[in-house]
């Protein structure tokens, strides 16, 4: 999750199943062809409109073409514009043959009947993630599949942490106990985006996740507990107020400039970092409640689909799919892009040659699709989540009251 995901989706549900209903009236889409019997034309979309995505999708999608014997023709479309984009090519029955979308937003487009189950298409499901599959899974039928997966880890300066004495930490005791020794003058021990843009739940699912809650019951003791871990690092000075505003960049930003000795980032972050040649870095897990307990982070990433339009294209949009999906391009795509292969077997070869993605790949097992019990309620629930974290960080309410509060927001999208 390398940019903003899921604004706004709630306010398209009504949308949404207006078109799904229109869709299913009219019938499949279907995708235009030449009939001349030559190679079949499939157009391919993303919100993929920089580097290194866009090159490294591109150079994919070109070689696997050439590898199926499928022309492909590639469009991006920036990330704000592609749910817009997609519900009026579901309305108007013109989506593409291949379509990638964030990984939480394909069940609303699956419960339209717009997608293609990928077993029934050919599809090779074989060796993956269960976490994986799970996240392109709707009513446990696999519709989306992707190449590579991302999370969240521990990013922290090692020239400070060593001059503290301080080891990365493993447990949310040591968590706090290192942020206070790393907290000096202007700079925090840690940081981490607490915003309210789709960003900030998404960096705080870990903490909730590994204590025990649920996204089902927001206002249980281990969620507020996780809350309350996060907003008393604010209340002792320990993490900037302003992370209330901070995108994930925003906090990469305090890190590179020596203003957090710790944070929660992401490996999309490794390139930008690395230009810093004054800053030494290192990654590991996120810290859990206490030793032992299971690390539970949100599967970020994108998933490939097969949209339903005539069995020509679906049958070259499903080869295309599994070529993207063989261990070797599933490994190259991860090293140009700071991904988790989804493929086990190939993940654990990218942690072997890679010490900095070790950690990622370590994640992926015990990993959590976002919609996984909540399904289309996420987005919805996401917000509810990031009022909480808004409302407990900033001092106007108490972890409880801000986390019942969310349970009641979050309610009023079942």
């Amino acid at each position: 999750m390398s940019s903003k995901q899921g604004a706004g989706v709630p306010r398209r549900r009504a949308l949404f199943l207006a078109t799904a209903v229109a869709f299913l009236a009219a019938g499949c889409g279907t995708s235009s062809d030449s009939s001349s019997g030559g190679p079949v034309t499939v157009k391919a979309m993303d919100y993929f409109t920089a580097e290194p995505q866009r090159g490294a999708v591109d150079d994919l999608l070109r070689t696997c073409g050439r590898t199926t014997g499928v022309k492909v023709e590639h469009q991006s479309v920036a990330n704000p514009q592609l749910m817009p984009k997609v519900l009026q090519q579901l309305s108007s029955h013109t989506l593409p043959d291949l379509l990638m979308l964030d990984n939480p937003a394909l069940p609303q487009i699956a419960e339209t009947g717009a997608l293609t189950e990928l077993s029934s298409a050919g599809v090779d499901l074989d060796g993956y993630y269960p976490s994986i599959l799970s996240a392109g899974t709707y009513e446990k039928k696999v519709y989306g599949l992707a190449p590579g997966v991302n999370s969240v880890a521990l990013f922290y300066n090692k020239d400070l942490l060593a001059a503290a004495h301080v080891e990365p930490p493993r447990t949310w005791a040591e968590l706090t106990a290192a942020a206070k020794k790393l907290t000096k003058g202007d700079r925090y021990g840690f940081a981490m985006s607490a915003d309210n843009d789709g960003e900030g739940a998404w960096q705080f699912l870990p903490f909730l996740w590994s204590r025990g809650g649920d996204l089902d019951t927001l206002d249980s003791a281990p969620s507020v507990a996780a809350l309350d871990l996060v907003s008393g690092l604010v209340e002792q000075g320990l993490m900037s107020k302003s992370a209330v505003t901070w995108a994930q960049s925003d906090a990469n930003d305090q890190f590179a400039a020596g203003k957090a000795a710790m944070m929660i980032n992401g490996p999309w972050q490794f390139p930008g970092l690395d230009t810093r040649k004054d800053l030494k870095y290192g990654v590991a897990q996120i810290p859990v409640p206490t030793a032992g307990d299971t690390l539970k982070v949100p599967l970020g990433g994108e998933v490939w689909t097969v949209p339903r339009t005539d069995e020509a294209h679906q049958r070259a949009a499903a080869k295309v799919l599994a070529c993207l999906n063989t261990p070797a391009h599933q490994l190259s795509f991860a090293k140009k892009v700071g991904y988790v292969p989804s493929r086990r077997a190939a993940a654990e070869r990218l942690g072997d040659e890679d010490p900095r993605m070790a950690p990622f790949v370590s994640e992926v097992a015990t990993a959590k699709s976002r919609t996984e019990t909540v399904g289309t309620r996420y987005p919805a629930i996401a917000t509810a989540v990031e009022s909480a974290l808004q409302s407990a960080l900033s001092g106007a309410a108490s972890p409880q009251q801000a986390m019942k509060s969310a349970q009641a927001k979050a309610s009023k999208s079942d």
